[in-house]
């Protein structure tokens, strides 16, 4: 399995837009996308404009499918602007097997 992690530190007059759009991306990606096994989306309790997002594909080339879809196109698109910083982080997981 390929694991993707992604950190977002947004501009918190944008973080309840960005909390919808990455939400329907994640909703997006799992109903187009059978190679997608997990898209979790995750909010800092302290502070509402960091996320981190857990997915899980069935190898890097799954991953690389997903990068080429509209929707992803459109969602980079759309929160781009109210992003300060992003990290994105692959791992190849190892257990369970």
């Amino acid at each position: 399995m390929f694991v993707v992690t992604v950190t977002f530190d947004v501009q918190p007059e944008h973080a309840d837009a960005f909390r919808q759009r990455v939400l329907q991306q994640a909703s997006d990606t799992l109903e187009n996308e059978s190679t997608c096994q997990t898209f979790q989306v995750s909010v800092s309790p302290e502070r509402p404009e960091a996320f981190f997002l857990y997915e899980v594909y069935d190898d890097e080339a799954a991953f690389q499918v997903h990068c080429n879809q509209p929707y992803f196109a459109d969602f980079g698109k759309t929160v781009e602007p109210w992003i300060q910083s992003k990290s994105i982080t692959t791992y190849h997981r190892i257990s369970p097997s």
